[in-house]
């Protein structure tokens, strides 16, 4: 299967201790199936950063990593999700706050992140939030998130 990661360089080498902490699905390498999200990806990071906005191809050798890794795939927005994201993003808790080494499923936009914020402070509830993430789009993201993992992924 084909994914992209949306950048401002061009990725020689994958080097997970330049990925940022404190993430939906935690520290790691970030793709994503749909290359239009990548696009929009590259497009702001080059914005913060600089450089040129890149897609960066890879090919996700799902069966092989299916028969050796640890995944966790979330199909639609949940209660158990949405813990996920939360346990993921809380920079109280020590990170890596899994035992995943693939993490599949929706991750949050800004919108997103603002409703998982009120649910954090208990302005909204758990059914509330879920309601709110069946009206946004959500984009699907593989998180690769150790050096095991991304045996998997063949730079195109």
């Amino acid at each position: 299967m084909k994914l992209y990661h949306g950048s401002n360089v061009n990725i020689t080498e994958i080097d997970l201790e330049k990925c940022m902490p404190y993430k939906d699905f935690g520290r790691g390498f970030y793709l994503t199936p749909i290359r239009r999200h990548a696009v929009a990806m590259a497009e702001r990071t080059t914005i913060k950063m600089g450089g040129k906005p890149t897609i960066n191809t890879y090919w996700f050798d799902m069966e092989g990593a299916q028969s050796h890794l640890n995944i966790k795939e979330f199909k639609t927005p949940s209660e158990e999700w949405v813990r996920f994201v939360l346990m993921n993003r809380d920079e109280t808790i020590r990170q890596p706050s899994h035992e995943y080494d693939i993490v599949i499923g929706p991750i949050a936009d800004d919108r997103v992140v603002t409703s998982l914020f009120l649910y954090k402070r208990k302005i909204i509830s758990m059914n509330e939030l879920l309601s709110r993430l069946k009206y946004k789009e959500l984009t699907i993201r593989y998180l690769f998130h150790n050096t095991e993992s991304l045996r998997f992924l063949t730079k195109l």
